[in-house]
């Protein structure tokens, strides 16, 4: 049943199709088309986009989280989503929620009217912190910072309305591009040779997904710390866990969406830990932009280079993998600059910035 928002907006509430490519999945269909045209106004890039095969994989619910999914229509035109996501982690008390509309319908009050029904859901299931990431686009407005200290976004309309709505920025990640070239790799060479002669208890271990087996519950181990070794700022931050079954589906899941991965992690010789981790991932189009996705050297084998190791190692050898890929694009908080001095160092360079906002709620 659709909920009247606004004299012209309704929200809708999604059924996902079993299969994107099922009769019954226009409505899927049409919600990937528009979310990929929302993030193409707001960012100026297609990076983001995904096909409906890849999208609906992402947005079924699972064993680890619930997923809530609406279309907002403006009379019978889908102009964008809402989502809210809760995460079953032991005693989590946060609900993720975004809502999407494509900024031409912006200032109509759908948004406002939308968000209480996001809350809802959140209270639903006991929880009482939303958070929201964002990505603004470029713009001349003045800055607004986050409460970390480290880095700012546009104060804007998307900063003004979240304001307006109770949320405070709590975090900035910097959103970086490596062009891959000839200098670039020469570069990475250099690099991974000085961070060789930092880190000679350890060696550079890689494959392709799915994970051999007798690194599951070592990678499944370096997974898990990435919510509690990550820099998070004041953001409710669930400690994950991670095994093997959870290792193994997500695996599956990332294999249904069409993508390849490629993981590079740091093993400490003496005793076989794996201590540092980075994954490189692409679609289905083998010469689309790459991207960085997770990257974690573990907090008692800092000091290494570990990270600058298993970054540039990964590097390295992508171009076996997507040798007609020619950029790499990745996050990270601004207060990680550890992680951020290697990016500059291999020659990354700052193309946007994405806030991470939080609201208590009442």
């Amino acid at each position: 049943m659709s909920i009247p928002l606004t004299d012209e907006a309704s929200l809708h509430p999604l059924v996902l199709p079993a299969r994107a490519d099922a009769a019954d999945a226009g409505e899927f269909r049409e919600l990937a088309r528009v979310r990929n045209a929302v993030y193409r106004e707001l960012t100026g890039r297609t990076e983001q986009d995904l096909t409906p095969e890849a999208l609906l994989p992402l947005l079924r619910s699972r064993k680890e989280r619930t997923t809530v999914v609406w279309a907002v229509r403006v009379g019978d035109e889908m102009v964008g989503r809402a989502v809210v996501d809760i995460p079953h982690e032991e005693g989590s008390r946060v609900a993720i929620a975004s809502i999407e509309i494509h900024p031409r319908v912006w200032g109509r009050g759908i948004g406002t009217a939308a968000l209480p029904h996001l809350e809802a859901v959140a209270r639903e299931y006991g929880r009482t912190v939303i958070q929201n990431w964002t990505e603004q686009p470029a713009s001349d407005a003045p800055r607004r910072e986050a409460r970390t200290g480290f880095g700012s976004v546009p104060d804007d309309h998307v900063a003004r309305f979240l304001t307006r709505h109770g949320f405070t920025l709590e975090q900035v990640y910097r959103v970086s591009r490596l062009e891959v070239t000839a200098s670039t790799l020469d570069r990475a060479r250099a690099l991974h040779e000085e961070a060789r002669s930092w880190s000679t208890d350890y060696r550079v271990l890689q494959w392709m997904l799915p994970t051999p087996s007798e690194h599951v519950d070592g990678y499944a181990w370096l997974k898990s710390r990435m919510s509690t070794d990550a820099p998070s700022g004041d953001l409710e931050t669930d400690e994950e866990s991670w095994d093997a079954e959870r290792l193994i589906d997500g695996e599956k899941r990332i294999e249904e969406m069409g993508q390849t991965m490629q993981v590079t992690v740091a093993q400490h010789i003496p005793t076989g830990e794996l201590t540092a981790f980075t994954e490189l991932g692409i679609g289905p189009d083998l010469t689309a932009t790459t991207h960085q996705h997770d990257t974690l050297v573990l907090v008692e084998h800092r000091g290494h280079r570990l990270g600058q190791l298993v970054k540039c190692a990964a590097l390295l050898s992508w171009g076996d993998v997507a040798p007609e890929s020619r950029e790499v694009i990745t996050y990270n908080a601004e207060e990680n600059r550890p992680m951020l001095s290697i990016n500059e160092a291999m020659g990354f360079t700052a193309i946007a910035y994405e806030g991470a906002w939080k609201k208590e709620l009442t």
